[in-house]
């Protein structure tokens, strides 16, 4: 960045991707990545959210980071927004879950429901 120019375009440039976000319709998988998050294994997680996503060749699905979603003893957690469905809340999530939430939730729209929060609730 050299010229007031290029800080004005990186700033419109931004502002594109904010908007993108705001208007997505799609599915969101949204990782919880605060210090509790990543010390339980969320990187991971994460990773292999892209990586089965990218398998399916789901395009139209946004994977987002988040920070505390406020229940560590959980960690890691996944919530999975899809349109007008209820927000669904994946707990002690590992990259092996993964794969089933990817082709059960997201392709077929039948969340998982034993790696829910409901489900660890009940234990």
């Amino acid at each position: 960045m050299k010229t007031l120019a290029d800080l004005q375009a990186i700033r419109e440039s931004k502002l594109q991707e904010l908007h993108n976000r705001r208007e997505h319709d799609g599915p969101r998988v949204v990782v919880g990545m605060a210090t509790c998050g990543i010390a339980a294994g969320a990187r991971p997680v994460l990773q292999a959210f892209m990586s089965e996503i990218a398998k399916s060749d789901l395009k139209d699905v946004m994977i987002q980071q988040m920070g505390c979603i406020g229940m560590c003893r959980l960690e890691p957690i996944v919530e999975i927004f899809r349109g007008s469905e209820d927000k669904v809340t994946y707990v002690h999530m590992t990259p092996d879950k993964v794969a089933r939430v990817v082709s059960e939730h997201l392709v077929n729209g039948r969340p998982v429901m034993e790696y829910t929060i409901g489900a660890a609730e009940q234990h």
